[in-house]
């Protein structure tokens, strides 16, 4: 695990993004505390959330779709927040 400031990390971010693919975790502080860790991803292809879906195919109930499309919904932003900056 490596430590670098968050002045560091916006400066190299390509190469803290290249190190984390590559298996390093990089923890990101400011002003001496820790803010952010950076991390390899998982390496995730949609097998588990496949095999998730099997074992419960048939034991949801019928408002699992209405559920899931409200949880989308609510997490939907009414407008983009990175507009102005």
């Amino acid at each position: 695990m490596r430590i670098m400031t968050a002045s560091d990390a916006s400066r190299r971010f390509s190469a803290v993004l290249d190190d984390a693919e590559h298996g390093e975790t990089i923890v990101v502080t400011r002003g001496g505390r820790r803010i952010a860790v950076i991390s390899p991803a998982s390496a995730a292809n949609g097998a588990a959330l496949t095999a998730f879906g099997r074992r419960w195919a048939g034991r949801l109930d019928d408002d699992f779709a209405t559920d899931v499309a409200a949880a989308r919904d609510a997490t939907e932003l009414d407008e983009d927040p990175w507009a102005g900056a």
